[in-house]
């Protein structure tokens, strides 16, 4: 009786996840803050605007967008550490250890920054938005609407 071939299963390296998992920015962050340390935790305390200069090939991406519109902006926290599972919540000593994915922190595996923020000028390639919490050159992934519960998506 003939024996089956079993069928080889294939590990998956890092690099095969790095081949698919690749994102190309749409955007970049021209902000007043120029340091972390300047960087409030969170846009609402005390964030300033900042404008969100959308690369050429993306302009088409902004149609349908308002002043007015509050939008999600996801960017890469490009300075954050990608090293940490555990951090003391909001930088303070004081407080124990927790795993990043119960925290807001920046630094995690894959440092994703969703930003809520409110459109206050639209340019044919900028949006002036604000309040946000992202340092200068800060590369921006996406930008999302702020569905209101009655909306569809």
């Amino acid at each position: 009786m003939p024996t089956k071939k079993r069928k080889q299963t294939r590990t998956r390296s890092p690099a095969d996840d790095q081949r698919r998992a690749q994102l190309h920015p749409i955007g970049v962050i021209r902000s007043a803050i120029k340091k972390l340390g300047e960087a409030p935790k969170q846009g609402s305390e005390g964030a300033p605007d900042a404008w969100l200069e959308v690369y050429p090939f993306a302009t088409q991406g902004l149609d349908g967008l308002s002043a007015g519109d509050e939008i999600v902006v996801i960017t890469l926290l490009h300075r954050a550490r990608r090293d940490a599972l555990k951090v003391h919540p909001r930088s303070d000593p004081r407080r124990p250890l927790t795993g990043v994915f119960a925290t807001r922190s920046p630094d995690r595996p894959n440092p994703l920054g969703l930003h809520r923020v409110t459109i206050r000028t639209l340019t044919a390639d900028r949006l002036r938005i604000g309040p946000i919490e992202a340092i200068d050159n800060t590369p921006v992934l996406d930008i999302k609407p702020v569905l209101n519960a009655l909306e569809d998506f």
